[in-house]
């Protein structure tokens, strides 16, 4: 399979329409019937798949409208775990932190609905679909069962596996692996190596590793340990410096960050094209994807959609120029051919 070289995607969520904010806040409160909820999640995934298809992003998703939050969503539905609150994060932002307190079993599918949903409604070939990893998934957990972190992450990783596997049965072929905490801490990197590459035995389609706000450099000491075809990250929270690491990246692709999440100013074209154009300093462009630095769910939506729109705007640009080369298309590459 072929794409138009500099793939641009999305990196997972995006702001959720003020009316669904609503409805997840009447179906805590028990004030509204369970259909009725699934009815407003469904019509919002399809809002917003659309609205990632009219940016002209190549490979969308539905913004996560399906989740509460990103670790919750998958510890609601993996036995084992229990809920004591939510605990807050930072300034007024709580979360439902659960705790491990039984051997974790796979009891239901995790994000197979989302998928489904999604692929019935997108007017794209291929969809990427993100799914929070093992490691972070207990980094961000409490631990009152297993006798050590390792058990407790690669119980997990077993459980990732086979979401990954059921999602590929049924037609998957892009997945994310969102591991945002794996470099908290420098001694269990190894771990959380291990653990990704746990969760994706067996797996043939395309992975990819998104892995935010961190010390790449530490990253870059396992990019050839790591089996996922492409390494997601973000540069524009960090101007775009320190990309030296890239130097060590050869044989996988790059998920190239270009607008900043935590920014509502609008990056201009122009300088999306400049900062496209710094990449190729380090990867020819046949291995580069083109999409945001994280998720946009916490901008305003319509500055969200304004960033994707200048992102495939600046694309084009740069499609253009490499047209000249020859250069117009890139191999859809999956893990068999890493």
């Amino acid at each position: 399979m072929e794409l138009p070289i500099l793939p641009t995607s999305v990196i997972g969520s995006y702001p959720k329409p003020r009316w669904l904010l609503r409805m997840y806040k009447l179906r805590d409160l028990g004030k509204i019937p369970e259909e009725d909820f699934k009815e407003a999640v469904k019509d919002a995934s399809v809002a917003v798949l659309r609205e990632h298809e009219r940016a002209g992003v190549d490979i969308p998703w539905d913004g996560e409208m399906w989740r509460s939050e990103m670790t919750e969503h998958f510890t609601s539905k993996i036995g084992g775990f229990r809920f004591y609150g939510p605990v807050r994060v930072w300034g007024n932002a709580y979360f439902n932190k659960a705790a491990a307190v039984d051997k974790l079993e796979y009891k239901e599918p995790l994000v197979l609905d989302e998928f489904l949903w999604v692929k019935e409604n997108t007017t794209r070939e291929i969809v990427k679909v993100p799914i929070t990893g093992p490691y972070t998934i207990a980094e961000w957990s409490f631990n009152e069962y297993y006798p050590d972190k390792e058990s407790f992450v690669m119980d997990l990783a077993k459980i990732i596996n086979r979401e990954l596997k059921t999602l590929e049965d049924h037609g998957a072929l892009y997945i994310q692996l969102d591991e945002p905490a794996m470099l908290n801490h420098p001694d269990e990197v190894p771990l959380a190596v291990d653990a990704i590459n746990r969760a994706v035995k067996g797996i043939k389609i395309k992975v990819g590793l998104h892995v935010c706000y961190s010390n790449y450099y530490l990253l870059a000491d396992y990019f050839d340990d790591i089996k996922v075809t492409q390494f997601a990250l973000e540069f524009a929270n960090r101007q775009f410096r320190d990309m030296d690491f890239l130097k060590k990246l050869s044989n996988k692709e790059l998920g190239f960050g270009v607008v900043d999440v935590h920014n509502p100013r609008i990056e201009s074209v122009e300088e999306i094209v400049r900062a496209i154009k710094k990449a190729f300093e380090y990867l020819e462009p046949e291995w580069l994807y083109i999409n945001p630095d994280c998720g946009l769910k916490l901008l305003d939506r319509k500055i969200a959609y304004q960033k994707l729109v200048n992102m495939v705007k600046a694309v084009k640009i740069v499609r253009k120029e490499l047209e000249k080369e020859g250069k117009t298309s890139t191999e859809f590459r999956t893990l068999k051919d890493i």
